[in-house]
């Protein structure tokens, strides 16, 4: 009698071979991909010329009020004080109209505010295209002429969640999908081999916390501090440690690593850690240089008001993403106000609330905006400003205003966009998108297609995705 002495490891990685290819085979035959259709992964080169090489993702947590940014609507001062079934708009309130609403669950949070309540601040036209900002925003104001506003959002999710669903499109009750950014990260190559492609910085809450889901973590964005002496977990030892030390533990790592990947060869977690270590040690160096900013004149540190109080955290991420994406960083999220349900969650102090926040980010963009089109970045930067929902028409308690999902604003810049454009409307109360709707996916489509992505040809097999996950590339704002 022969007795198999074939090793338990062998049997296991011919499992995961074996099965896994039948496994696979059977998804890709599901899902319309047969021999002669077969699937292959992303070559990391765009799909067609692309209009912009990089993202920076700028975005306000909590909820922005849209009427009072980048939307002004000064009938809420006209009928102040009625509800909106005493006014002319009392078809907003139309049920049907109402029923894009998917609820997590039903609470104090995203409820019908019915007593309108005035602006809380002034507005000016700006620039030669004379788009209204907000009074709040002067240095983004400043850059009028370089914004393209789509002031035509909506959502579903009038909870929180909508952070979620911002980044990757889908509702909190579908599950755990990839985001934007992982998205991009997974279709295209690296600009520069000793940096992420795809960084995060700025808190994040645990529903917003991750990026690549299902594409797997190696996907995940690379959290990222602006500290140069220490701008990531674990980059660093605490203490000194000799090279000829290092040297035996990092042979050791990889015999284990090597050892580790012959048992578990699908294992992609595996995989990412591997890939995460071998680039954590070429950013020991790069990332400390591209976050010293003693490289840059006192004029450009002024202009980002890194040298205020108010503005010091933020315009450090703002000089921070310039530097990152001049070495040639993909994509850039940064999340401004994390924490709770957001700092921007303005359900009582409106006024207060938004007057100090703007403060904190508005000359840091409006910086970024400027030295970006200097130095010749703007056009192939792509520079997004959202946020999870707009805020109620409608008064909560004295002075607040709950969270709108039925019409919001966001406005991008650069990266092959018109300049001093408008784009879509809400009603005279700022209540529903009525022209030119666009779904949040939309915003990921335009910035897709600006990267010389096509989405539908970063499916994966067993993944298929809906239309909605895809969205509609916003041609009216492409230049």
């Amino acid at each position: 009698m022969m007795i198999d002495k074939t090793p338990f490891a062998s049997r296991r990685s011919f499992l995961h071979s074996g099965l896994a290819s039948i496994a696979l085979a059977s998804m890709l035959q599901r899902d319309g991909y047969g021999d002669t259709h077969a699937w292959s992964p992303p070559t990391g080169k765009p799909h067609f010329p692309p209009k912009a090489k990089s993202v920076i993702w700028v975005f306000m947590n909590g909820g922005v009020s849209h009427m009072e940014s980048f939307d002004p609507k000064p009938m809420l001062n006209k009928y102040a004080g009625k509800t909106i079934a005493e006014t002319p708009f009392a078809e907003t309130q139309n049920p049907d109209r109402l029923a894009i609403e998917r609820l997590v669950v039903p609470d104090g949070n995203g409820n019908q505010r019915n007593t309108l309540y005035p602006l809380q601040v002034g507005f000016s036209k700006h620039g030669e295209s004379g788009i209204e900002i907000s009074d709040w925003f002067p240095h983004i104001a400043r850059n009028a002429d370089r914004l393209a506003v789509v002031r035509s959002m909506w959502t579903t999710d009038s909870n929180h969640g909508a952070q979620s669903q911002f980044h990757s499109g889908r509702h909190r009750n579908d599950g755990d999908f990839p985001n934007l950014g992982a998205w991009v990260h997974y279709g295209l190559a690296s600009l520069n081999d000793n940096l992420p492609q795809f960084i995060s910085m700025g808190k994040r809450e645990y529903w917003n916390a991750s990026d690549g889901h299902y594409l797997g973590p190696a996907h995940d964005a690379v959290p990222l501090r602006v500290d140069p002496g220490n701008p990531l977990d674990f980059a660093r030892s605490e203490r000194p440690f000799p090279d000829p030390a290092k040297a035996v533990g990092t042979q050791l790592i990889s015999q284990l690593n090597s050892m580790r990947d012959a048992a578990y060869p699908q294992d992609p977690a595996m995989q990412a850690r591997v890939a995460a270590y071998e680039l954590a040690f070429r950013m020991q160096q790069s990332v400390p240089e591209a976050l010293d900013f003693s490289q840059e004149t006192a004029e450009t540190r002024n202009l980002y008001g890194i040298d205020q109080k108010a503005t010091a955290d933020f315009g450090s991420q703002m000089l921070a993403a310039r530097r990152l994406v001049q070495r040639g960083v993909r994509f850039v999220q940064i999340q401004h106000g994390g924490g709770g349900a957001g700092a921007w969650d303005a359900h009582g102090g409106l006024k207060a609330n938004h007057e100090r926040n703007a403060m904190a980010v508005d000359q840091p963009i409006g910086a970024l905006l400027e030295d970006l089109d200097r130095q010749g970045m703007l056009d192939e930067t792509l520079v997004v400003f959202g946020t999870e929902f707009g805020r109620t028409p409608g008064s909560q308690g004295s002075d607040g205003r709950d969270h709108h999902i039925f019409g919001f604003s966001v406005w991008m810049a650069g990266g092959g966009l018109k300049r001093g454009v408008v784009h879509g409307a809400t009603d005279e109360i700022g209540f529903h998108a009525v022209e030119d709707r666009h779904y949040v996916t939309d915003i990921h489509a335009t910035i897709m297609h600006q990267l010389g992505l096509d989405s539908r040809k970063l499916e994966i097999p067993g993944r298929k995705r809906l239309d909605v996950d895809h969205g509609h590339v916003i041609q009216a704002i492409i230049a």
